[in-house]
């Protein structure tokens, strides 16, 4: 099993740039397709973008060109470059790992592990 630290959130005006990083423990790391998510107030949990193992990309529609998702399987990490944040970005974002890296790659039931979540807060 693997666990999952997220850092990086906080609050930005829009327009600002936040780079939020996940960091695993455990064993085999580079195996997992990573994700990340965010669930804003009385919302779903949405997947927003999605790396394999070899580190092929995914993401959210209203996300593509905006965000970035990158993984340094040496350190064990993941990180969300986020710019040009939207007061619509604002949610707790979520990092989780997959074991079988399904097709449905937004789908939060096919992560089988995740971290306890950073608030990002965009203000107009």
């Amino acid at each position: 099993q693997v666990q999952l630290v997220e850092s990086g959130g906080g609050s930005v005006q829009a327009g600002g740039s936040l780079k939020l990083s996940c960091t695993a423990s455990g064993y085999g790391y580079s195996r997992y397709c990573m994700g990340w998510f965010r669930q804003a107030p009385g919302k779903q949990r949405e997947g927003v973008a999605y790396i394999d193992a070899w580190s092929r990309t995914t993401y959210e529609d209203s996300v593509k060109g905006q965000f970035t998702i990158s993984r340094d399987n040496a350190k064990n990490t993941l990180a969300l470059q986020m710019n040009d944040l939207k007061p619509e970005d604002t949610a707790m974002y979520y990092c989780a790992a997959s074991r079988t890296c399904a097709s449905r790659w937004n789908d939060a039931r096919g992560f089988g592990y995740w971290g306890q979540g950073t608030q990002v807060t965009v203000s107009s």
